[in-house]
């Protein structure tokens, strides 16, 4: 039985806010696409998956003295070369977020201001980034609060969208079974998990309590697993092969206004935190690590989603997708290295220790290697999902 120590909240909270974000809006069309049966053992699966990778990482932060992001712990043990490996899978899924919140931010914006304002979602996309690009750069972080607080507005409205639509949930929606699909939803549901740079922070919370690290990630990373199935369940329960791919609109669709807006307000307010959250990170990756000067920083972090935008990158599904299966895949495998370089090199006894399994350690990278290049040959159209 798990008891939380009053000092294990915080770290908790980190890593549910940490993986909580604007990727639990693409879960419930790859479910409905794949049949709802199917993601559902993928959710189950994936969720699984990174509960061992987070734990890993958790024993790799232990075995280390110092603080360290990811990106030092992967120089620490896997060198010049692991290092810019962490970099270009952080850099890369950073940069998909930002591209796909941008897309889908459009759509939002466009249901809720069309009929006053007119436009498209190209036009309010192009407005929104334009929005965040000033709030970054004039370091106007509106949405920082409390990592507590901002979680329990989180569950709270996820909470409120569940139990509104809960009247409106057709069974029929829930029993399709399609095992041809099963590794459809990867990429997307991989990315929704993602929470690993959490782990050194939460070491950090913990500094007086590091014992409680092991329950306070397997914790932190069940709710959103429960999370997940509840929210694929009532979504794809109510809106079925009509699931769009934010999830919102097609609920607002099926229930009625009121929950359009409703939703749609919270698929803004999320999808603002997470590119502002990002969007500050990367900015400070480029500053501190780099060395590069504010405006630099600054003009790279907003400039490159705004190019593969206008490129012609529109698919939210698609963006999280590969961001996903690319950067999630590559972190996995480093971060799985790392766990067994750490426990040759590590210079501290850690406070657990996960015990040592060949298969799983190459169940793990097969896994992710196969994601990658299973989603790389459906972008360039050499398979079909």
């Amino acid at each position: 039985m798990f008891i939380i120590s009053k000092n294990s909240f915080g770290a908790i909270a980190t890593l549910i806010g940490c993986i909580i974000g604007a990727g639990i809006l693409g879960i419930p069309y790859v479910v409905a696409k794949a049949g709802f049966i199917t993601g559902l053992i993928d959710i189950v699966l994936i969720g699984i998956v990174m509960i061992v990778m987070h734990l890993y990482l958790g024993e790799v932060v232990l075995r280390t003295k110092g603080n360290h992001q990811l990106v030092g712990y992967a120089e620490k043990y896997l060198g010049k070369t692991g290092k810019n490996l962490m970099w270009f899978a952080m850099v890369f899924v950073i940069y998909g977020a930002l591209v796909a919140y941008t897309i889908k931010e459009g759509d939002f914006f466009n249901a809720l201001f069309n009929s006053y304002f007119g436009g498209n979602p190209f036009t309010y996309s192009l407005i929104f980034l334009g929005l965040m690009a000033f709030l970054v750069y004039f370091e106007l972080n509106v949405l920082e609060k409390s990592e507590i607080l901002m979680v329990s507005i989180l569950l709270g409205v996820i909470f409120l969208i569940c139990i509104f639509a809960l009247p409106h949930i057709n069974t029929n929606n829930l029993t399709s079974f399609n095992p041809s699909s099963f590794f459809l939803p990867y990429g997307v549901i991989l990315f929704a998990f993602l929470g690993t740079v959490a782990v050194p922070e939460m070491k950090e919370e913990l500094k007086e309590n590091r014992a409680y690290l092991k329950k306070a990630i397997i914790i932190g990373s069940l709710i959103p697993l429960i999370i997940y199935i509840i929210f694929a369940a009532v979504v794809v329960g109510v809106t079925g092969i009509n699931t769009t791919d934010g999830a919102i609109l097609g609920l607002g669709n099926a229930i009625g206004y009121e929950m359009l807006v409703f939703g749609t307000l919270f698929g803004i307010i999320t999808m603002m935190s997470s590119f502002l959250i990002l969007a500050f990170s990367l900015k400070k990756m480029f500053e501190y690590d780099y060395k590069i000067d504010k405006f630099s920083s600054w003009f790279l972090t907003c400039s490159v989603p705004l190019v593969i935008f206008l490129l012609g990158m529109k698919s939210f599904v698609r963006t999280i997708g590969v961001a996903g299966s690319v950067s999630g895949g590559l972190m996995g495998i480093l971060i799985v290295i790392m766990y067994i370089k750490a426990k040759k090199l590590g210079n501290r006894k850690p406070e657990y220790s996960i015990k040592k399994s060949n298969i799983i350690i190459w169940v793990l990278i097969l896994l992710f290697i196969f994601g990658i290049f299973y989603e790389l040959l459906n972008v360039f159209g050499l398979i079909s999902i």
